[in-house]
């Protein structure tokens, strides 16, 4: 009777190309709130911290693909598997840049203290593995 009962909600729930459409929109939706952020308050702090560790402030840039361009991209399934490495390498870098602190740490509640990178991080990884699925605007999968 489970047996019957589990595969009867299989077949239900079994719904590959919506779940990934699931996991763009979350990823991509919450990582693009993090660029509007930049876009209104602007990215100087970000600049003097690499000019702080001797690169290059305009590097700051980047962190407008990572958080704009790339979540736009995956939100739309268009060059979806480079565009989550690359969202997967912003959340990387940012991480380095101002989470190397919180490693070893555990918040109030017992969460990791980098839990949010981990999961940010993860989600890139994971649309990067499994690719924009059916729902896409682009018809022609080598543009997926």
């Amino acid at each position: 009777m489970i047996t019957s009962l589990n595969q009867s909600f299989t077949r239900l729930t079994d719904h590959q190309d919506g779940g990934k459409l699931l996991l763009r929109l979350t990823f991509g939706l919450l990582m693009l709130f993090h660029g509007v952020a930049k876009i209104e308050h602007g990215i100087g702090w970000i600049s003097t911290m690499l000019q702080e560790q001797g690169l290059p402030g305009f590097i700051a840039y980047g962190v407008f693909i990572g958080e704009i361009v790339t979540p736009i991209l995956i939100i739309l399934g268009l060059f979806t598997r480079p565009a989550a490495l690359i969202y997967a390498i912003n959340l990387l870098v940012a991480t380095l840049m101002v989470g190397t602190g919180k490693f070893f740490t555990l918040t109030d509640v017992g969460a990791w203290g980098l839990e949010n990178e981990m999961l940010y991080f993860m989600g890139g990884i994971a649309v990067m593995l499994l690719g924009s699925g059916r729902y896409s605007i682009m018809r022609n999968e080598a543009l997926r």
